[in-house]
């Protein structure tokens, strides 16, 4: 067995199961209520039952829990002063999907030198994501690795698909499971066509192998996830957040017989991979808003306390705190002043 069993692993250790980490880090009922409140109102949102759009927005990865602790305070006051136009959700990604090699996140790496203390970044992010929930702010995060829901997701108000992984049916099965709404984003070649028929497939129920609570293998029977809607990125050297690229992808999901709800993120293909760009699409879907659009509902904002991004070293002493170390964010400053000016806009 040994010439044909595990050629190419190094080694294996045994991981806390779900159960043993929530026992540790278990769920408060303050956090319960906000993630609870905060699901209700985003899917009121996607049914048009709540005019407001939300907007997520953070860092484009978290990297440093006490700076994501900063900037969560400082979401959390802007929330409520704009309240009654918009939902703000705190962008928590912990998991990075690579073109190629790189830091693949929080969980998988949190000591950022390649030591993968998975067990340790699974910690990390129950308690940043208990923090934000016992603040009353909700967290947003991609779905990446299937077996990590089972760890935070009950701390999680709403989840993305990300371009790199619309395609594939495990994402597409996890995304029909997810207890809460989830966002399908365009291809990274800027296809329409695989993000709705990601769409179609996570409102439909599935079954699929996973682990359960106790860590146990088992077969999951979903019942499929009625808010799965599709996120707008750009790409393949184009935007899509025009007001004829809205209205195509609007006719296309009503011909496909889904709902017309529109993300869209300002980052991305929409920017031109140009973070200083980000309000400029901003503002252009504000407008678009003002002057009566229904289909958009969201919109995405890469943000953290400074602008811009970093290399890292090996070594996070290094690092500049507050400072991206994956895409380049717009800094606090600039995300407070076009967040007011939306909603003052949306006042008028």
């Amino acid at each position: 067995m040994q010439k044909i069993l595990d050629t190419h692993i190094a080694a294996d250790r045994v991981l806390l199961t779900p159960e043993e980490i929530k026992a540790k880090l278990p769920i408060t009922d303050a956090a319960e209520e906000t993630v609870v409140k905060a699901r209700s109102q985003l899917e009121n949102i996607l049914d048009g039952k709540d005019s407001r759009p939300f907007i997520v927005v953070g860092p484009c990865s978290i990297h440093d829990p006490q700076a994501a602790i900063e900037y969560a305070r400082k979401l959390r006051d802007l929330a409520d002063r704009v309240r009654d136009k918009l939902l703000l959700v705190m962008r928590v990604y912990f998991e990075k999907p690579r073109t190629t090699v790189g830091w693949k996140g929080l969980i998988n790496d949190p000591d950022m030198n390649d030591s993968f203390h998975i067990e340790k970044g699974l910690q990390l992010a129950r308690q940043l994501l208990l923090d934000l929930a016992e603040l009353g702010l909700p967290a947003a995060t991609e779905a990446l690795d299937p077996i990590v829901p089972q760890y935070i997701s009950e701390l999680i108000s709403w989840s993305a698909i990300g371009a790199r992984t619309i395609e594939s049916q495990t994402h597409r099965e996890m995304a029909s499971g997810l207890s809460m709404p989830v966002g399908l984003k365009n291809g990274t070649n800027g296809s329409i066509e695989v993000a709705i028929n990601a769409m179609q497939a996570a409102r439909e129920p599935h079954s699929f192998v996973g682990i359960n609570q106790m860590g146990q293998v088992s077969v999951f029977k979903t019942k499929g996830n009625d808010y799965a809607h599709i996120i707008l990125r750009g790409g393949g050297g184009k935007t899509n957040y025009d007001r004829p690229a809205i209205l195509h992808v609007e006719a296309k999901l009503k011909a496909a017989n889904l709902p017309p709800r529109i993300v869209i993120d300002c980052s991305h293909g929409n920017s031109n991979k140009d973070h200083k760009q980000q309000g400029k699409v901003f503002a252009s879907i504000v407008e678009q808003i003002a002057n009566g659009d229904t289909a958009i509902v969201g919109m995405m904002l890469e943000s953290h306390l400074h602008e811009g991004s970093q290399k890292m070293t090996g070594d996070p002493a290094d690092l500049r705190y507050g400072v991206s170390v994956t895409d380049k964010c717009i800094g606090w400053e600039e995300t407070e002043r076009i967040i007011l000016e939306a909603a003052e806009k949306l006042r008028v």
